[in-house]
């Protein structure tokens, strides 16, 4: 099974690193590869996510997601994104922008002699509005998991009590719409303000309106917190597939807003870019997914889900702060993996407690 799910992402990490070799020799190769295990090192969340969402798809649109979602991934968000916040920032044609990207100004500056800024610079100006479109996103998605009231906990101590809270109908998106406002009061720069007022609300808006519209055509199944896993017969189809395939894309959209950032701090080059964040990366995160999904990780692993929706939430928390500060793409990993780290030893745990109290009561009926 590992071969089966794994091996076409490794002929394709493979391939890549051939390329980024030919392309820019041992450099190029050495950059390709650290953006690839950058990439996979802050989107095991992503993928453990991905994976709630995609057990919940027909075998249709699961294999969707491993086609035309990577396609998506790779090209859409690793290659076209940058150029297309060039392009919208800065009023350079798509075009302009990619001859821009693969022309950076000598020694390593930030601008050209003529005083113009480089590529690079126009995109982390452009930082706070995809921080604040992507943070509002993934903290409304964190925000309607911690105060759904599930039977199954992990942080019972405080998850317990947000549930409790969150029967107060639209609270998530009361606290999201107040976050916003802070973040553009307090962090902002002074000039940025109205456009991370705007980037935040269409997260916001893209959220509800994709969640709603999975909601609607969604058929009765499997709850959000996963404690009725879906068989094949309740499995989304048609109109409910396709708005969960929706959900899933601009989901990982906001996972790789960080990812493509950081990315220009190991390089500005938009193919290599491509090659390890896209070819490398999102195709091993797709295919952690999938594996999660086939070996019914998610079930097994009961507090997994909880911690990659904690992680979610700090990667939020993260992303509205970047508006202002940066914060090394280290720290954000880190965290991830801790959560995951944390949920899954949990998980293990509770596992072992259940088998044991099973063996102590079969052993003494016996």
């Amino acid at each position: 099974m590992i071969v089966r799910v794994f091996g076409l992402s490794a002929l394709v990490t493979l391939a890549s690193l051939a390329a980024a070799f030919a392309y820019r020799g041992w450099t190029g190769l050495a950059l390709c590869a650290i953006l690839g295990i950058l990439e996979v090192s802050l989107s095991f969340d992503n993928a453990v996510i991905n994976a709630t969402v995609l057990e919940r798809m027909s075998d249709f649109w699961q294999r969707m997601f491993l086609t035309v979602g990577v396609l998506i991934a790779v090209f859409g968000m690793r290659l076209f994104f940058p150029l297309a916040v060039v392009w919208a920032t800065a009023g350079l044609a798509p075009a302009e922008a990619f001859r821009l990207a693969m022309n950076p100004p000598p020694d390593g500056a930030d601008h050209f002699a003529d005083g113009s800024p480089s590529y690079e610079v126009i995109l982390q100006e452009a930082n706070p509005q995809i921080a604040a479109f992507g943070g509002m996103f993934l903290l409304l998605l964190f925000l309607n998991f911690v105060f759904s009231d599930r039977e199954r906990t992990w942080l019972t101590w405080l998850e317990r009590p947000l549930a409790a809270i969150g029967k107060l109908d639209q609270l998530a998106v009361v606290i999201a719409a107040a976050t916003l406002l802070a973040v553009a009061e307090f962090l902002a720069p002074d000039d940025k303000v109205a456009t991370v007022l705007v980037a935040g609300l269409l997260g916001l808006i893209t959220y509800i309106l994709v969640d709603g519209l999975s909601s609607l055509f969604a058929i009765d199944g499997p709850d959000h917190d996963g404690t009725a896993p879906p068989t094949a017969v309740t499995r989304a189809v048609g109109k409910a597939g396709f708005f969960l395939f929706l959900y899933l894309e601009i989901l990982d959209a906001s996972f790789s807003f960080d990812g493509v950032i950081g990315a220009f701090a190991i390089t500005s080059d938009p193919i290599l870019i491509a090659l390890g964040l896209g070819f490398i990366g999102a195709m091993f995160v797709r295919s952690i997914t999938i594996y999660l999904v086939r070996r019914g990780t998610l079930a097994q692993y009961r507090y997994l889900e909880h911690g990659a929706h904690w992680a979610i939430g700090a990667l939020a928390v993260i992303l509205l702060l970047s508006v202002k500060v940066h914060i090394p793409e280290l720290v954000t990993g880190l965290i991830g993996v801790a959560f995951i780290g944390a949920s899954l030893f949990s998980s293990i745990r509770a596992n072992r407690r259940e088998a044991q109290t099973v063996h102590a009561t079969t052993g003494s009926i016996g």
